[in-house]
Formats: C-alpha cells, structure tokens, sequence
C-alpha cells in the first residue's frame, strides 16, 4: 500500500514540474490561443509581404482591412477575389486592434505631374509599362477618334474554339483599354480647359 502512494505522489510531482518547465516555453501557442479567442477564429500566418502585395493592387483598401482578411483566410488570391466580387472587405473588430496594433498609413506617393526630378530619374527605371505597350496597341492609336465609337461592353458571343474565344477576348480588352484612355484624354482636355 504505501508503495503505491509513494508512486502516485512522485508521478503527481513529475507531471507538476514538467507542466511547470513547459509553461514558459509555450508562449507563441499562448498568443495563437489568445488571438483566436480574441478574434473568433484561428488565425493564419500572414506576412507583410503578403499584406503588401494586395495593397499594392487594391491601394484603396486599409492595410487593417487586409490584413484581417488575410488572417481569416491565409491566402493573397482568396482575399484578391474577395475585393474583386464585393468591392471592399469589412473593417476588422474591436478585438483584432488588441492584438494586431493599427497599422501606420502609408506615404502618399506624389502624383506623376508633381514628382521631384530626382524621384522621377530613380523611377524611371523601375518604371512598368503601360497598357498600351503590354498589349501592343500603338498601331490602333491613331485610328481611334473618340471613345463614342469604341463599342465597349455587351455581351460577348460565345465562339466555337477556345482560339477565337481567346483572340475575342483580346478584341474585347483592346477595346476597353482604347475607350479608357479615351475617356482619361478627354477628361484631362476637360480640367484644362477650366483652369
């Protein structure tokens, strides 16, 4: 009987100490617990980089916005999607703010028109090419005389192979780009013209 007792209290000391030599060495899945309890949900690991990488494409959206979808769904392209079918992502709650502090706004870059020469050279080289030059539509430049007659939109017919349906919808983005640019050159003809 007492060796029993004896066993009994050395493993209810070993199972003290281990879960004491344990407590410290946990804290990272303690965060994990408390973001998840905080949030609702598990969140995924998410980069800056990744968070960068969206904002660069949907510069309107918040980084905090961003962010928080991207904890929810630890993907660029799930989250891409998402602001493509609905057109914004929902603010993150109260209790994403205690554990994600706020995020700093992000400089403002200066206009094209308003850039510093020294700023313009450095870009220069990094500079990414229009949608005029990444579909080679110079030729089509100068037989477009207003955007009235660039026929945009409706609905596509539906073609026999996957070719005429790919060359379709490159006719059909050649189109909206032309009409874009149209419409941008006559809007700036527009603000010149009051000033």
């Amino acid at each position: 009987m007492g060796e029993v007792v004896n066993a009994i209290v050395a493993v209810a000391v070993i199972f003290f100490i281990f879960r004491w030599a344990t407590s410290g060495s946990s804290s990272p899945n303690d965060e994990r617990r408390s973001a998840a309890a905080a949030l609702g949900f598990r969140p995924k690991p998410v980069t800056q980089e990744m968070v960068n990488h969206v904002h660069a494409v949907f510069p309107d959206i918040p980084p905090d916005n961003i962010r928080f979808d991207l904890l929810r769904t630890g993907s660029v392209e799930l989250t891409s999607n998402k602001i493509l079918e609905r057109g914004f992502l929902e603010a993150p709650p109260a209790a994403y703010y205690t554990v994600y502090p706020p995020a700093e706004a992000p400089v403002p870059q200066p206009s094209s028109g308003s850039r510093p020469a020294s700023a313009s050279s450095t870009s220069s080289s990094t500079k990414q090419p229009s949608l005029i030059e990444r579909y080679s539509l110079h030729d089509r430049l100068e037989g477009v005389v207003s955007a009235s007659e660039i026929e945009v939109g409706g609905k596509a017919k539906w073609e026999d192979t996957a070719e005429k349906r790919e060359a379709s919808l490159q006719e059909r983005k050649a189109q909206m780009i032309l009409a874009a640019r149209q419409r941008m050159l006559a809007q700036r003809q527009k603000e010149s013209a009051s000033e």
